[in-house]
């Protein structure tokens, strides 16, 4: 039993027994935690193995073509970093610019060509973020093997983000907000000997249009995630206007109240609750309860006031997270509604402080990826991700990719969602 408890003495075992009882305990675990999901799970993989969408080999206009997509192995509860590494990985421009960074020899040469695992008697000096999530990008969309094992990426993130050690189920929302944290202040100390600002200077795609910058100088993370709020605050007593800008990589968005009790988009108990609405709750005037009174430097105390959010820049990537837990009393509990989304033609220029600054186009964003979390709570569950590649939607499900249909899709209820600013016309439709 002393290897449930390795990761109290800063450790992350991989290096199985011939017999293989390390993967047989984390099994175990996992089948404790989730037993009856777990069944459920099965028997929905077993439908979708005797499926034709899980071929590896589909015919597109009449030809056969192979299916290239290459799924994630859980390494005990870890479906919540599959997730966001899938749903990453399907962002091109943000993929692309790990996968083109030089590689990092982190091994020396004795262990060279051979496969090793990582030991704590290595020392942090050769741990590296970036190395690792640009190694794990590389694997995927290979084509070269069904699953990958994220286990060096996983020993990294347990060495970094302590917060993640253990085989308990985590927040998929929290971690993508540690691993772009983290991935962007590694970047800013540079990377490989070569300084961060000429990698990014290579694309000047990103360089360019970046202006926003969080903890620290700008990189790729800020480049292609990083928006700006206005944060608008007036006294209700004399009127005083405060106004600050905050940068972001996300937004989380509450589900309005009166559409918490409605789970199913078949549902008829009143309308259908939409991105739109929860888009509106974030950016509509709100005022402050007695608990967040602000202090207005005019009246020199702290009084009643309302608040206001303007988006002053939109990001390249806008993801936004939908809050579907929440602490009551006891426990965190979960808002298991429908939100209705677009696949294409998100229309955020409503929500722009200076809309008449932004072209037709610019305020277009369609769908790449969604997260979402089967189950009850934040602790227990299961995550899949849709994601988009090359005009077709995939279905990633830890190990098992299958193909899906937009059908599907949209049926989902997201708890996380990636949308990317649309380039070039592809369409009318809007939000």
């Amino acid at each position: 039993m002393k290897n449930l408890k390795i990761y109290r003495c800063d450790d992350f075992v991989v290096n199985d027994t011939k017999l293989g009882l390390v993967q047989k305990v984390r099994e175990h675990l996992q089948n404790l935690e989730n037993s009856a999901f777990t069944s459920d799970r099965h028997r929905k993989r077993k439908l979708l193995e005797n499926s034709s969408l899980n071929s590896k080999l589909l015919k597109v206009n009449g030809s056969t073509t192979a299916l290239c997509a290459t799924g994630l192995r859980n390494l005990g509860n870890t479906c919540f970093m599959n997730a966001i590494l899938q749903s990453l990985s399907n962002i091109q421009q943000f993929c692309c610019y790990f996968k083109e960074l030089p590689a990092v020899e982190l091994r020396n040469g004795k262990t060279a060509g051979r496969r090793t695992y990582h030991t704590r008697s290595q020392g942090d000096n050769n741990v590296s973020l970036v190395e690792e999530f640009r190694k794990t990008l590389c694997a995927l969309w290979q084509g070269s093997q069904t699953a990958f094992s994220p286990e060096s990426l996983f020993y990294v993130v347990w060495k970094i983000m302590p917060n993640f050690r253990g085989y308990q189920q985590q927040d998929a929302h929290e971690f993508m907000r540690y691993l772009l944290d983290h991935l962007h202040l590694e970047l800013q100390g540079g990377f490989n000997g070569v300084s961060r600002s000429v990698i990014l200077q290579e694309n000047s795609s990103l360089s360019a249009s970046n202006k926003c910058c969080i903890n620290g100088a700008s990189t790729v993370v800020t480049a292609i995630f990083g928006g700006i709020l206005q944060n608008e605050v007036n006294c209700l007593i004399c009127g005083t206007e405060s106004r600050k800008f905050d940068p972001f990589l996300d937004l989380s968005l509450d589900i309005p109240s009166q559409f918490r009790n409605k789970r199913t988009k078949n549902q008829e108990n009143g309308p259908m609750c939409t991105l739109r609405d929860c888009l509106r709750s974030f950016t509509d005037l709100e005022e402050l309860d007695e608990t967040e009174l602000y202090m207005c430097h005019k009246c020199k105390k702290k009084q009643k006031s309302t608040k206001k959010f303007w988006i002053q820049k939109l990001p390249k990537v806008l993801c936004l997270h939908l809050k579907r837990f929440h602490w009551t009393a006891y426990l965190r509990n979960k808002v298991d509604t429908y939100v209705e989304f677009p696949l294409r033609g998100l229309d955020m220029k409503c929500y722009l402080l200076e809309p008449e600054n932004s072209g037709p186009e610019s305020c277009l964003y369609d769908l790449a990826a969604v997260v979402v979390h089967h189950g009850s709570g934040v602790g227990s569950g299961h995550y899949t991700a849709y994601a988009a590649h090359e005009g077709r939607w995939f279905h990633f499900n830890d190990s098992t990719v299958t193909l899906t249909d937009e059908e599907t899709v949209v049926k989902a209820k997201a708890y996380i969602l990636f949308y990317v600013e649309r380039q070039a016309k592809s369409g009318s439709d809007k939000l």
